[in-house]
């Protein structure tokens, strides 16, 4: 396994504020590496059993003096979240409190506080987890809605790890087979199997096709999706964006073409991740600072994974060409003179308050089909898409492979693939490739 060394020597023992900052009824305070059994014992006064919470005064080492009265935890390694002996300080949440622990935790020899990370990191390097299952804790502590910490939980709960684990070990029979041809042709025990190969090779390439046409998808759940409100000047863009963020977020004035630039706002809406992105009103200009922000509202469209187009009875046009799916809103439907409905999806009156609860559900309705439709996403990151794509292209050249091309070709992108989705996981080991040669084909008997 190949895992960035940290920056502090490995024997370390680290402790962090593992709750919230700032004050509470309590926090949190995690220690975890070789001296923890020691900081247990100079500390609380001993040892607890392996998961068992105990109640102890926390003392100073140097005079003493106690600190607080906390529940004390013990995970003996490995069986524990980093793989080492860990240790956790209920205290109360007060700040002196815990700065007194902390300091105190300081001041021991070997300890020091941890970087950011660290603790999944040595999960990482100790075989609790591997990369994508890390990524997904810290997605699940990023997590703002209901539908981002489903597939955070997924991804930590070792979803794509499985997948992944099982697409390396068929790569690695697949390669095993290829080196065979190579380093043993004569041996009448080992079978001529390119043919399989290819066919295993095109078998696998559909799942990994698979996983990816999922990709966009589980990014948009971590990322959120993108709403861009657009329409011509003065249609009612950022009054419509501050009722739904709750908040006044941007200028609104009766003066058409007031917003000059794209202003985003983060929502969640009805349990997904939205960026609402309210825009400058798309018309022609000689203002050069206006241009500026009708091609930024222009480029918006083109990243939109929903569009919600305005247009009132002074301020109408149709809307563009677009490639996502796009909502017609009539507004100001209390004005005097407003337009029929015609072609419209949802009538509205912000002020007045008519036809909110409307479009509100089509919204959270279009954002539920553009982040949910399907199977659950097993790809959530742009890292995740990219490695699984050079997966795909090297198996790609392998199913295509005709009788005549050399096997160390074939084996060189099974190869090229398997260290892909080493790379994904954060495990290469090419050793378990002459495993499987000894293994299935007796070489030397």
């Amino acid at each position: 396994m190949n895992v960035p060394s940290l920056r502090y020597g490995e024997n370390d023992t680290i402790f962090a504020l593992a709750s919230g900052a700032g004050r509470s009824g309590v926090a949190v305070i995690r220690l975890s590496g070789p001296g923890v059994r020691f900081g247990l014992e100079t500390m609380a006064g001993g040892v607890p059993e392996p998961r068992r919470a105990v109640l102890r005064h926390l003392r100073e080492p140097a005079s003493g003096e106690v600190l607080d009265e906390a529940l004390v935890l013990f995970f003996a390694g490995p069986a524990s979240f980093t793989g080492e002996d860990v240790g956790e300080f209920h205290v109360h949440g007060g700040r002196a409190v815990v700065e007194a622990v902390l300091s105190a935790l300081a001041g021991l020899a070997g300890f020091r506080v941890a970087e950011r990370g660290e603790f999944t990191r040595r999960a990482v390097g100790n075989g609790r987890m591997d990369l994508t299952a890390a990524e997904g804790v810290a997605d699940l502590v990023e997590a703002e809605t209901g539908s981002q910490r489903r597939q955070a939980l997924r991804q930590a709960g070792g979803a794509l790890e499985r997948a992944a684990a099982d697409w390396r070990a068929r790569l690695a029979r697949l390669l095993a087979w290829a080196e065979a041809e190579i380093d043993f042709p004569d041996e009448e025990d080992v079978p001529a199997l390119l043919a399989s190969v290819r066919e295993n090779a095109g078998t696998l390439h559909g799942e990994i096709e698979a996983a990816l046409a999922g990709a966009r998808r589980g990014e948009r759940i971590r990322e959120g999706a993108v709403v861009v409100i657009a329409g011509p000047p003065n249609a009612g863009k950022s009054t419509l964006l501050n009722a739904l963020a709750q908040r006044d977020v941007a200028i609104v004035s009766p003066i058409a073409g007031t917003t000059r630039d794209t202003i985003e706002v983060h929502l969640d809406l009805g349990g997904y991740a939205v960026t609402l992105v309210d825009t400058a009103g798309l018309r022609e200009t000689t203002d050069v600072v206006e241009t500026m922000g009708v091609e930024r509202a222009r480029a918006s469209l083109e990243r939109a994974d929903l569009v919600v187009w305005l247009e009132s009875a002074d301020a109408r046009a149709e809307p563009p060409a677009v490639a996502a799916p796009l909502l017609r809103i009539r507004t100001k439907d209390d004005q005097p003179g407003s337009a029929a409905i015609g072609a419209f999806d949802v009538s509205l009156s912000v002020h007045g308050g008519t036809g909110m609860a409307t479009l509100l559900a089509r919204l959270e309705a279009m954002a539920r089909a553009a982040l949910e439709g399907g199977e659950q996403a097993l790809v959530t990151r742009a890292r995740h898409r990219q490695e699984l794509e050079i997966v795909a292209r090297h198996l790609d050249i392998v199913r295509g492979a005709d009788v005549d091309t050399p096997v160390e070709f074939i084996a060189e992108d099974l190869r090229l693939a398997a260290r892909a989705v080493g790379r994904l996981t954060g495990r290469v080991d090419i050793d378990e490739i002459y495993d499987l040669i000894f293994r299935e084909f007796c070489i030397g008997k």
